[in-house]
């Protein structure tokens, strides 16, 4: 028969209570008390449950991560594999169990958020991939399981998120290639309701603004973060207006800048002599593109290093829900050159 929770109390002298608090490292048991659980469970050979430790302590000791759209990303990217990394990196350094699960719009209209959570006894989870016309995202303003959601905006009662400041770092591309003689843009968006779209498209609108230009909708072509319809769309822009329209096109991941390119090239056109192209994530691929791709650098892993640890203090009580920002930097490569045109 399996040794139990009260075989262990039992044999140590002390409640079930003290023991579970012992193992789930509550700082109000003695060394000593410590001592004798820590003792009792290594001579009788009991192994707690983690699942139990996870539901029963504040300490956030089983977390998960639930990724909303997994079909529809781009493997070449790398995102998720990195940011599940820095998620690991701070996990396995405080002892705490991580789950992963995967998610859509159809499912979380099925099941709700908390729900989800309580079946599979999590004390919190990291959420990405989640847009603004989810059923997750109204749910997470309200709801009172803790979680951290990637690239989305979302402050509640027990929500918090992180991100770069994605209106900053698009205002800085903006910048950077006005000062390089630059002023006809198109931008290669992403999904039109996801809030990294709207927040890229807010910062290229005001760094354009802030030198008297205009971002006119049809200079917008929105291509869901997709390499393929980034293909498609830009092949149509530059069919029609060739070099009378846009000569520096911005796109809000470095996975459609791919597009853009072999769209470009495939149309006769070289980069940066007749058309520079910037991207956004600077993925490994980035700098072994030909030409080496100029972009936005995010550190995915620190994403997850930073998710992860604030959801434990968010379970914890240590700190309120908040919006961390993680650093960015505009790499300069050879993707775009410098003009005279103005």
């Amino acid at each position: 028969m399996a040794v139990t929770i009260k075989d262990v109390a039992k044999h140590a002298g002390v409640t079930i209570g003290t023991v579970s608090r012992a193992v789930n490292g509550y700082k109000d048991i003695s060394p000593a008390t410590k001592e004798r659980v820590f003792a009792a469970i290594e001579e009788l050979g009991y192994t707690p449950n983690i699942i139990a430790r996870g539901l029963s302590s504040k300490n956030g000791s089983n977390m998960g991560v639930i990724i909303s759209g997994l079909l529809d990303s781009n493997s070449k990217d790398n995102l998720w594999y990195m940011m599940l990394q820095g998620i690991y990196r701070y996990t396995s350094h405080h002892n705490i169990e991580i789950s992963i699960y995967t998610t859509d719009s159809n499912q979380q209209k099925r099941k709700s958020y908390a729900r989800f959570c309580r079946e599979r006894n999590l004390s919190g989870a990291i959420l990405s991939g989640i847009t603004t016309t989810e059923p997750y995202f109204e749910e997470l303003m309200k709801v009172d399981i803790p979680c951290v959601v990637i690239d989305v905006p979302v402050i509640g009662q027990k929500a918090g998120c992180i991100s770069i400041d994605n209106i900053q770092a698009a205002r800085e591309m903006v910048e950077h290639l006005i000062s390089l003689g630059h002023h006809r843009f198109a931008i290669v968006a992403g999904k039109r309701d996801a809030s990294v779209t709207l927040e890229r498209l807010a910062g290229t609108r005001q760094g354009m603004l802030a030198h008297g230009l205009e971002l006119t909708d049809n200079s917008i072509l929105y291509c869901d973060f997709n390499e393929d319809i980034a293909y498609g769309k830009v092949r149509e822009y530059v069919t029609e207006y060739r070099k009378t329209g846009a000569l520096c096109f911005i796109c809000m991941s470095d996975i459609m800048a791919i597009g853009t390119m072999r769209a470009l090239t495939d149309c006769g056109y070289r980069i940066p002599e007749d058309f520079s192209v910037t991207g956004f994530d600077d993925i490994p691929l980035a700098e072994f593109l030909y030409p080496a791709l100029t972009t936005v650098r995010q550190d995915f892993n620190e994403f997850g290093y930073q998710a992860a640890k604030l959801l434990r203090k968010i379970i914890r009580g240590q700190v309120p829900p908040q919006h961390l920002y993680i650093p960015h930097q505009i790499i300069n490569r050879d993707s775009v050159r410098p003009i005279k045109e103005r």
